[in-house]
């Protein structure tokens, strides 16, 4: 019989340490989720010790300490930690007002949890109209950023810097490895995962030219023919399910449609369980198409990283980007097996 999230979620202080640590290849030096953390459906991040440890993640953290410093000394407020200092509105609330030079409708001292929460609040809304960001698509909230989530709050920072101050030195292509803590029906689950932080900017960081980013950049007249083309291969494959696709920069957003055609494709069973058939939310949407990334990427079929968030964003070149590899592939599958075999030069 399998256990309930529940009754896994109870028994985790009745383990032993080093085993539940083996056994969720969690580190030791990471505190497991509480009961009331990790509720049905719920997920949790951790950065390992080793991850923290990364000279290029600690460089990251310095720099942008010295640049809130650099920002904030006329105000003569010092941040020593991004993880301690940060979570209750108030540096964020002065730096985003000196960036955008503006002054925000928020109690300048708050004391109170909720006061503070609410003053996160209003700064960090403030922050996504900036950015141009519904809220949904931000790599942070309210809730993480209050709770010391240390890859939330460097997100922030790491877009506020892009936006004010383009020229800051950032070190470049920053990627840590993660731990996700999921509550699901039959337990808690855990996997590793590595997530960005900055982007490639040398030649020495890039990885090979990607053909769509010279595509849009240098023939943008042909992306349609590429579009059509792409479109054309993907409702022969569906046909046989009852389904076709119109438009290739929306019809993938949800994931549905993509996982559909994996598993035409790569012969993948998928329980109704392991994904959303009608995804409500942008959260389900986000679960349906990492869940499509994660396979594509252990058949070896993503050539260059591609962001689950872009694709739900309806980014259309991350879209092709991912149909692109299952094209070449079973196109040219195709072509060799109409290929007679043996015949003479």
């Amino acid at each position: 019989m399998t256990p309930s999230p529940a009754s896994s979620v109870q028994a985790w202080e009745a383990m032993e340490p080093e085993f539940l640590y083996d056994l969720l290849q969690l580190p030791k030096g990471v505190e497991p989720p509480a009961e009331e953390e990790l509720s049905k459906g719920g997920k949790k991040k951790y950065l390992p010790p080793t991850s923290r440890k990364d000279p290029k993640f600690e460089e990251l953290q310095k720099v942008l300490m010295e640049w809130i410093n650099a920002t904030l000394l006329p105000e003569h407020i010092v941040v020593r930690s991004l993880e301690e200092d940060m979570f209750d509105g108030l540096i964020l609330h002065h730096l985003f007002q000196r960036l955008a030079a503006l002054k925000l409708e928020a109690e300048d001292i708050a004391l109170t949890a909720t006061s503070q929460k609410h003053k996160l609040t209003v700064v960090l809304e403030a922050v996504n109209r900036s950015l141009q960001l519904e809220e949904w698509q931000a790599k942070w909230s309210v809730e993480s950023i209050f709770n010391k989530d240390l890859l939330s709050t460097l997100h922030l920072l790491v877009a506020l810097a892009k936006r004010f101050q383009p020229d800051l030195p950032l070190p470049t292509n920053v990627q840590v490895e993660v731990i996700t803590i999921e509550s699901t029906k039959s337990g808690l689950k855990s996997e590793k995962l590595v997530e960005q932080l900055t982007e490639y900017s040398t030649d020495k960081d890039q990885p090979p030219k990607d053909v769509f980013d010279e595509l849009f950049k240098l023939a943008p007249e042909k992306v349609n023919a590429v579009k059509e083309a792409i479109v054309n291969f993907v409702n022969q494959k569906l046909d046989r399910l009852g389904l076709s696709v119109q438009n290739l920069d929306t019809q993938f957003a949800d994931g549905v449609i993509l996982l559909l055609l994996i598993g035409q494709l790569e012969g993948f069973f998928l329980h109704l369980k392991e994904f959303y058939l009608t995804p409500n939310s942008p959260a389900e949407m986000l679960h349906n198409v990492t869940l499509a990334l994660e396979l594509l990427k252990d058949e070896g079929l993503l050539s260059c990283p591609v962001s689950p968030e872009d694709i739900v964003n309806k980014d259309a070149k991350s879209t092709l980007r991912v149909l692109y590899g299952l094209f070449c592939k079973h196109t040219q599958k195709a072509h060799r097996d109409r290929t007679p075999r043996g015949a003479p030069n």
